[in-house]
């Protein structure tokens, strides 16, 4: 499985445009699960992110097929003008298993 997390950040006046634009990736049919989510911005020691998308897809084909909808570029045409910054990560998630055995 991968996990498909990106943070952003935008202009104030722009973050309900940004989290719109976003949700029009929930529509792409090949994620496991997928959220868009402001940041609460608690931690003590950075809450520069704004906004954050996580998703999760069974494998790298359907990570690639995602981000090859139409949707995908529909939302990316949206949301870069009014978006400042872009992170993204995809990591690939360690099966429950080997993560409950190490976490004992």
């Amino acid at each position: 499985m991968i996990r498909h997390i990106v943070f952003f950040t935008a202009k104030p006046a722009n973050l309900d445009a940004v989290v719109e634009g976003l949700n029009l990736l929930g529509q792409i049919p090949h994620s496991l699960h997928f959220e868009v989510t402001r940041n609460s911005k608690v931690d003590q020691f950075g809450n520069d992110v704004d906004v954050v998308v996580y998703a999760e897809f069974a494998d790298e084909t359907a990570l690639a097929a995602y981000k090859a909808h139409p949707l995908y570029a529909e939302a990316t045409r949206r949301v870069r003008p009014l978006r400042e910054l872009r992170f993204a990560a995809d990591v690939p998630a360690r099966e429950a298993s080997v993560a409950m055995r190490r976490s004992a």
